[in-house]
């Protein structure tokens, strides 16, 4: 029986300045899991880690459909809990891979804050990776803490992501977020920053409000969108989320993006990449790993891959690479 694909729906609110994605992670969110999995290491991820690192991946996927960007779209959670990092990356053609770092006893019924923000001094940032970046150029990076203004914690990624966007962005965004081991699901509300052409990457039509308060449409609209339930997130295909949710509603459906096109599992990690960070240890430091065991073993915390070099495999990487002078170029 075939992997139900990973899809990614964008719509508009015809006439009105909303508009609306829908993701659902299935095989792409099911890799991500099987391979943390058959880590011998680590094993499975605790169910609220897993739970966690599953809306965080939907979240992340709904942000990077949302804007044009051609490089890796990162959001991480900083927490001061038992869970120390959570991070999705996922690229511009919806390559994603995901990993969180666990250090303490996770208890099963540990809600938001009990494993990111105990002390509250948890923290979320995004960050936005240029594929290709101009000589001088830093990722731009914008963080949150996990609290409001008033020291109060956020109970859910989705109200640190929502609290994010408007006060970097000045995007009034509703979003609900699921996950379990099956489906990571996401739906994204946000109000248009401007009328007319330019909306999501200029397809929009014009669009006029009737509504004296320009916000009053986003507001109706938003309310509908918190009334679904995380099990009907879950369990219900995108078409019939959307009509409970917005049958009165006429909407301007986008062509839903799946399979090369729409969201699946992909990591960046390699046998090459692993050797230049050997590399950047030094012969000095490889040499002495190597005293005290046979290879030096790395392995790649987002897939599970293990890459392994022997003391021929160390010693062809330094007589290959370029002289000392020129290594800390090479490596950027």
């Amino acid at each position: 029986m075939s992997l139900i694909l990973s899809e990614i729906h964008k719509f508009l609110f015809e006439g009105l300045p909303v508009r609306g994605v829908l993701v659902r992670l299935t095989d792409a969110w099911q890799e991500v899991l099987k391979r943390r999995n058959a880590n011998t290491t680590h094993g499975d991820y605790p169910p609220p880690v897993q739970d966690l690192l599953g809306e965080l991946a939907a979240a992340a996927v709904l942000l990077q459909s949302n804007i044009k960007f051609d490089g890796a779209l990162v959001l991480q959670i900083f927490g001061d809990g038992p869970v120390k990092l959570a991070v999705v990356e996922v690229s511009s053609d919806f390559g994603l891979r995901a990993t969180a770092t666990v250090v303490g006893p996770v208890a099963a019924d540990a809600t938001f804050s009990q494993l990111v923000n105990v002390g509250n001094t948890g923290r979320c940032a995004i960050t936005l990776d240029p594929k290709t970046r101009q000589p001088g150029q830093q990722p731009y990076q914008g963080v949150v803490p996990l609290s409001d203004a008033q020291h109060a914690k956020f109970g859910s990624v989705a109200a640190v992501l929502q609290h994010y966007m408007l006060q970097s962005e000045q995007l009034d965004t509703m979003l609900v977020l699921a996950s379990d081991d099956r489906v990571a699901a996401g739906l994204l509300i946000q109000r248009l920053p401007v009328q007319g052409v330019g909306n999501l990457a200029g397809n929009a039509p014009d669009v006029s409000t009737s509504a004296a308060d320009p916000l009053e449409d986003y507001r109706r609209i938003a309310t509908l969108a918190a009334s679904l339930k995380a099990t009907e997130l879950r369990e219900l295909d995108a078409q019939t989320v959307l009509y409970r949710l917005f049958w009165e509603e006429k909407l301007l459906h986008f062509v839903p993006l799946q399979g090369a096109q729409g969201p699946h599992f992909s990591c960046t990690c390699s046998r090459e990449r692993v050797a230049r960070m050997i590399l950047g240890l030094g012969a000095d430091e490889a040499a002495s790993v190597l005293q005290e065991r046979p290879d030096i073993e790395v392995g790649c915390d987002f897939c599970g891959a293990q890459y392994h070099f022997d003391a021929v495999d160390v010693a062809q990487i330094f007589h290959q690479s370029d002289p000392p002078s020129q290594i800390s170029t090479a490596l950027q």
